[in-house]
């Protein structure tokens, strides 16, 4: 069973960074695309940013310049969080997609406040 282990959420100040890692139990060349989704109270979960085997990324517009998506040979993804918001406050899921399947992480918080 292909699990997706994610870690490096946490409590930190508005202006701080974090990073986010999610390692995935599946071979590496058979995932078509890795992603960070976000869910706020009260708020539909919302794509924050993906990246393709082809290597396009794709970020909303909210993150555009302080978020940066990124991935390994060895199917682990990373989200850097820089400059971060009272807004950013969600919780956060990773996302892969292999074939015709996807599969979730079970989410990390993340609280942005002073």
């Amino acid at each position: 069973q292909v699990q997706l282990v994610e870690s490096g959420g946490g409590l930190v100040q508005p202006g701080g960074s974090l990073r986010l890692h999610c390692a995935a139990s599946i071979r590496a060349s058979s995932i078509n695309a890795m992603g960070w989704y976000r869910q706020a109270p009260g708020k539909q979960r919302e794509l924050v940013a993906s990246t393709t085997s082809g290597g396009s990324t794709n970020y909303v517009d909210s993150v555009k310049g302080r978020f940066t998506i990124s991935t390994d040979n060895a199917g682990n993804t990373y989200l850097q969080m820089n400059g971060l918001k009272p807004e950013d406050t969600a919780v956060y899921y990773c996302n892969v997609r292999a074939g015709f399947v996807t599969y979730w992480s079970q989410g990390t918080q993340v609280t942005v406040s002073s």
